[in-house]
């Protein structure tokens, strides 16, 4: 399988000091053969980026704009590779001894603990596969997707309230209401191609029977055709983009994910694993 993936991100800077974290790359998985180029620039002067590996096979892209930086710098972040991947040597990003412990705690936006009556209501008896499965379906028919309906401070609860958001809700409603399961889960941030509005897409993670097995409720996308590129807790981990110290005014942003041929189909009852 061979994918095509780009991000073209711009911003603003704003005057004094700023750090400037990405997490735009595809994550480096056994069995995926990665041809990237990075390019940042400055008012059309490059920028030199600090490459940090991170959990999962991820990466993480980092710029430290000085005190002097004037205000109004144009800074345009420009990401593209193609992925080629082997069936035959695709295996899971690398796991932490500590995985499954880190994926049952609550966190910032998968509140598990306060989900969690709400998860043994409907779900009390069910277990493995078939939770997972039937926790992915009742987020799909409970949520309606809807850009622009959530903050980014809304959490799972939030999301259960009101009935709508977009993929990062999904994914973390399902991430919430795992956890409160006794399921270890966690989020994913992906290339999805196929994806429809096209963008940086979410989608969850579950271990069942001693492996991840990838869930998404939203099916706006093919699970089999996905490409990691963060995984984390929640998107407090995963964020595409993140700014500390003075900030920066976002601008206009692109994410383009192809196939080469016909997408894959994907039935949402049968177990998939994500490089």
């Amino acid at each position: 399988m061979r994918r095509t993936v780009s991000a073209d991100v711009s911003f603003t800077t704003i005057a004094g000091a700023t750090r400037v974290v990405m997490q735009m790359a595809v994550a480096r998985v056994p069995g995926l053969e990665i041809d990237e180029t990075f390019a940042v620039t400055l008012d059309e002067d490059a920028l030199t980026l600090v490459e940090i590996p991170t959990a999962h096979g991820g990466v993480m892209h980092t710029i430290d704009f000085p005190p002097s930086t004037p205000w109004g710098g144009k800074v345009r972040v420009r990401y593209d590779a193609t992925v080629t991947s082997d069936d035959d040597l695709r295996t899971s990003a690398p796991d932490n001894p500590d995985d499954r412990d880190i994926y049952l705690r609550p966190s910032r936006y998968a509140e598990s603990d306060r989900m969690l009556p709400v998860a043994r209501r409907e779900f009390g008896s069910t277990r493995g596969m078939e939770l997972v499965n039937a926790v992915s379906g009742f987020v799909h028919e409970h949520l309606r997707y809807v850009p622009g309906s959530s903050r980014f401070t809304d959490g799972s609860v939030e999301t259960f309230l009101a009935g709508a958001g977009v993929c990062r809700d999904f994914a973390h409603l399902t991430t919430s209401m795992l956890r409160g399961l006794d399921v270890p889960a966690r989020l994913v941030a992906v290339y999805a191609p196929g994806l429809s509005p096209m963008d940086f897409h979410a989608v969850t993670e579950a271990w069942v029977d001693g492996r991840w097995y990838v869930v998404d409720g939203t099916r706006l996308a093919p699970r089999p055709a996905l490409l990691r590129i963060a995984t984390g807790r929640d998107a407090a981990d995963t964020a595409f983009l993140s700014s500390y110290g003075s900030g920066i005014l976002m601008g206009p942003q692109s994410v383009t994910a192809t196939i080469d041929g016909d997408l894959p189909e994907d039935d949402h009852t049968h177990p998939v694993q994500l490089a």
